[in-house]
């Protein structure tokens, strides 16, 4: 799953990809925003993201990343 957090005050986005779900991801932000604590997030290399749910601007949640497979156009 492709993630991008926008941190006010901040020029360059946060993007990463994490194993969890659209709903689980969307789940976690929601409840960090609502009781304004850390969007803590596994990303899929391991890495913890940590975000204060306060500061966070904007969050695209996209779809699986699927890789292209033979020669087709792109």
């Amino acid at each position: 799953m492709d993630i991008e957090l926008g941190i006010q005050n901040v020029a360059r986005p946060v993007n990463f990809s994490s194993d969890e779900s659209a709903d689980k991801i969307g789940s976690i932000i929601a409840d960090a925003v609502a009781n304004q604590t850390m969007i803590d997030i596994t990303d899929s290399k391991g890495r913890r993201i940590l975000v204060p749910g306060r500061a966070l601007g904007y969050a695209t949640i996209g779809s699986e990343t699927r890789h292209a497979v033979g020669f087709g156009a792109l």
